[in-house]
């Protein structure tokens, strides 16, 4: 019986088989053709208070969409405050609306699985909305509180700034992140949010008040077009948005056409180095154009021809044959409203580098000079034809599609002439626009990684190199007002402070320092226990070792320069970790309780028993003593990067150490709130550390 059921099973196997086998050939494969396009019927009408309405019904689920265009951008942004659109575009939902604060409005839409998001781009504002039909009436009227009623609390405000902070001092960890930064300055210009950075100084200059402002002038119904389309009568969802919003009768002014690009970029070859990596991360290209340009097809199809697939020349060429890159690929960037980039993007081992863009040169100038194949063209063509359509395969694809052409001034009947022109590019319409197009003579190219491992020079590929300084500035401590009664005050506090610690001259006399540790830090904060140790060489040698749950972690600085050892591998210090280290040192007792002697630093009495102390540098520390022992009592200081407020120590367990009285147990805030506790386990001072011991590498 065993054997019967098996040549039955093999049987059927072998059936199953004949059945699913592969053609010979992949062209073999037969494809039914792509749908039509088709535009549903949208019904339109505008309010009386100038909002601009769409509505489609779509009953093949129960579910009600919106979505509402703002014609305002951060291309508005006023020139000091950087990032202040998207503050905003985040708050007008998150920061609360009508009567509801940002986290009851949660609460009310994850209760029915329903969302209201907002947003501003680079030229645009969004508000979306997306609910089960049963619950839409509820949330049209939440997206109408967000709409035309934010209430921006405050304390939303300021951690979307403690947020966009921490994303400033994360934004040189990622290579090809740099390169993208880099590449799209250099072609705009840093004049412009197509260009510029935004940095911690830009975020501490906005407030609530620039906030409600950049909302009021770009919020008002005339400036406004919403879109509505799910399961519901056109009808009555018309009556329905015409009440909601019956009461919303801001005005202003017409809003101002975006700034154009005015820039001129400079060809040459950019090198942001980066030590702590193995491979370069690459960008080159050229400013690129606009989707209505009239061989903005061609376009598409040449630059998928040369980098838009596995299929692409620059792929099979540099990649696969020469084995010169990781990755690369190029694109034709074409924008609404103002001329997009044409870049070609790729990473590749060090010491390849100036193979892999010589290789890549050869490439652009050989689609610039010579006709690309019939096979090619023919599948980029139905490559870029496929992608466009599925812009269109869903009612609310559609919709939205045709709202942005609306916005940008765009006919109804795009979606279908450049659907032609695709079909009548030829292959010498490819090599024609390739020639125009695109000039390698004026390419910018970004280079990021490590030029000590760059096989060759970048010199030799006949183009200027320079460096790109990508260093993240730190904002400038707002320091406070000093006159000569202060500053005497704050000499007087500074003694007093000194003498209690030990005396001048104990303090003079220190020459090094070992310092052992525990740090408990809160949950929030992590829950790590760490073990920590550090030693300190005058005048700047600093050493710390750190034992995680994950391994050991040593950094090491001599004012200058340094590096970092992990359990992955060691790498010279990068530029924050030595911002941080060299805060470390500024603060050092004997350093900082001798700054009246130092004539690079202010010392300044701020009243209530506190004490300012400075220096050219930009480090800034504030002292508050103890009336009682002149013992400080907490010391406060923003660490690079400022991302989480500024963090205050708290100090008790006042003990003598050669002389010197050390605290040995610190508290831990930042940003107000509690995260962590040091127990000094041992202090040793003047023990006679070499340089050495403090600089040995693991």
């Amino acid at each position: 019986m065993r054997n019967k059921l098996l040549v039955i099973g093999v049987a059927l196997a072998a059936i199953a088989s004949a059945q699913t086998a592969p053609p010979a050939s992949w062209k073999s494969l037969k494809f039914p053709a792509l749908p039509e396009v088709k535009i549903p019927k949208i019904e339109e009408t505008t309010l009386p208070n100038g909002m601009k309405i769409y509505l489609l019904e779509n009953h093949e689920l129960p579910l009600v969409r919106g979505l509402a265009l703002v014609r305002t951008g951060n291309l508005f942004d006023p020139a000091d405050k950087v990032g202040l659109a998207g503050i905003t575009g985040e708050n007008i939902r998150s920061g609360g609306a009508g009567t509801r604060t940002g986290d009851q409005i949660d609460e009310l839409l994850e209760t029915t699985a329903s969302s209201v998001e907002s947003h501003i781009g680079e030229s645009f504002g969004s508000i979306s909305f997306s609910t089960l039909k049963e619950g839409a009436d509820g949330v049209l009227e939440v997206f109408r509180d967000v709409l035309t009623a934010p209430t921006f609390q405050p304390e939303k405000i300021e951690l979307s700034k403690r947020q966009i902070k921490s994303g400033i001092s994360r934004r040189n960890d990622d290579a090809s992140a740099i390169t993208q930064r880099e590449f799209a300055s250099l072609l705009y210009g840093r004049n412009n949010s197509y260009g510029w950075n935004q940095e911690y100084s830009h975020v501490d200059n906005i407030r609530r008040e620039d906030v409600v402002a950049f909302y009021q002038r770009y919020y008002f119904p005339a400036n406004v077009i919403v879109a509505v389309q799910g399961d519901f009568n056109a009808a009555e969802m018309k009556a329905r948005i015409e009440k909601l919003f019956a009461g919303w009768n801001a005005k202003q002014a017409p809003v101002p056409p975006f700034p154009p690009v005015a820039n001129t970029p400079k060809p040459g070859i950019y090198v942001a180095t980066k030590t702590d990596v193995t491979q370069t991360s690459f960008a080159l290209g050229q400013l690129g154009g606009t989707l209505k340009d009239p061989d903005y097809p061609a376009l598409e199809v040449m630059s998928d021809i040369l980098g838009g697939s596995f299929k692409s020349r620059l792929f099979q060429k540099v990649r696969t044959q020469l084995g010169y890159a990781y990755s690369i690929s190029a694109a034709w960037g074409a924008s609404y409203d103002h001329p997009g980039v044409f870049e070609i993007t790729g990473s590749t081992k060090s010491a390849n580098t100036a193979d892999a863009l010589k290789a890549v040169d050869q490439e652009v100038r050989r689609i610039r000079e010579t006709p690309v194949t019939a096979e090619e063209l023919e599948s980029s063509k139905q490559t870029v034809a496929n992608s466009f359509v599925f812009n269109f395969d869903t009612p609310s694809k559609t919709l939205n599609r045709i709202l942005t052409y609306r916005y940008y001034g765009y006919p109804d009947d795009f979606i279908f002439t450049y659907q032609k022109a695709i079909a009548r590019v030829t292959r010498e319409d490819v090599q024609r626009v390739a020639a125009k197009y695109i000039d390698p003579a004026k390419f910018v190219t970004v280079a990021v990684g490590n030029p000590r491992d760059f096989g060759k020079p970048l010199s030799t590929l006949d183009q200027p190199v320079s460096n790109l300084d990508i260093s993240i500035p730190e904002p400038k401590p707002a320091k406070a007002a000093t006159n000569s009664g202060s500053l005497a005050s704050g000499k007087a506090m500074l003694a007093k402070a000194r003498e209690a610690l030990g005396g001048e001259k104990n303090l003079v006399a220190v020459k090094d320092l070992t310092q052992s540790a525990t740090m408990q830090l809160d949950a929030a904060a992590g829950g790590l226990k760490i073990t920590q140790t550090e030693m300190w060489l005058a005048p700047n040698h600093f050493r710390q070792e750190n034992v995680l749950p994950f391994g050991k972690v040593i950094s090491y600085s001599d004012g200058t320069a340094g590096w970092s050892s992990t359990p992955q591998g060691l790498v010279p210090a990068p530029d924050a970790q030595l911002k941080q280290i060299g805060l470390e040192t500024f603060r050092m007792w004997w350093s900082l309780l001798l700054s009246d002697q130092n004539p690079d630093r202010t010392v300044n009495d701020l009243g209530g028993g506190k004490l300012e102390v400075s220096d050219r540098a930009g480090h800034l520390v504030t002292l508050t003593l103890d009336p009682a022992t002149g013992l400080p009592k907490s010391q406060s200081y923003a660490p690079p990067g400022n991302a989480n407020g500024a963090v205050e120590e708290t100090y008790a367990d006042w003990q003598d150490t050669s002389g010197i009285k050390l605290p040995r147990k610190v508290t831990l805030n930042q940003g107000g709130r509690h995260f962590g506790d040091i127990t000094v386990t041992s202090t040793t001072i003047n023990s006679g550390i070499t340089l050495e011991q403090i600089s040995k590498k693991p």
